[in-house]
């Protein structure tokens, strides 16, 4: 997720404080990676350096003065933009879990034993999402959902790689 558009798209509710913004991206986005105040004021630097924030207003008060950022036309241009562009699907094609397999059958390892670890790691990542949707909101059932179908679609490579295992170690050890 690219930090800076997300700002934007923050900022595109009305001016805010940084502090405002990290409450809000925490609150929307930040469920198991939340920004960090470095972020937030390195976002907004950028952002105001290419034009796409403004200094709407600071304000002082007992501690340093606080600036209260605005998004710009220039700015609502660039997330639209954004906001408009696909993102890439992303293939897994330098899988590390596919790269320990063939290491270990190359090491003459039960990759068996890989696989069956892996499995177990993935179901209970799956419980574990499946519990957070149960007391989740729609946004939160969203995201585990998410997550959840990709782990299923790994589930069924586990498989397909398990079924097809004395094959694939063949043609690593040839």
């Amino acid at each position: 997720m690219s930090f800076a558009h997300t700002v934007l798209g923050l900022l595109e509710n009305g001016p805010a404080h940084g502090y405002d913004i990290k409450r809000a991206y925490d609150e929307r986005f930040g469920i198991d990676r939340p920004m960090h105040y470095g972020q937030v004021y390195a976002a907004l630097a950028r952002l105001l350096k290419k034009g796409l924030v403004e200094v709407a207003a600071t304000e002082s008060g007992a501690g340093p003065e606080r600036k209260r950022y605005a998004i710009t036309d220039a700015g609502v241009t660039d997330l639209d933009a954004w906001l408009a562009t696909p993102e890439a699907p992303q293939q897994y094609l330098q899988s590390t879990l596919y790269a320990k397999v063939v290491l270990a059958l190359l090491a003459g390892r039960p990759a068996v034993d890989l696989l069956d670890a892996q499995r177990g790691a993935h179901l209970e990542a799956m419980r574990d999402l499946t519990r957070r949707k149960a007391g989740g909101d729609l946004a939160e059932i969203l995201i585990c959902d998410h997550a959840l179908f990709h782990l299923e679609a790994d589930l069924r490579w586990l498989e397909l790689t398990a079924a097809r295992l004395d094959e694939l170690a063949r043609e690593v050890r040839a």
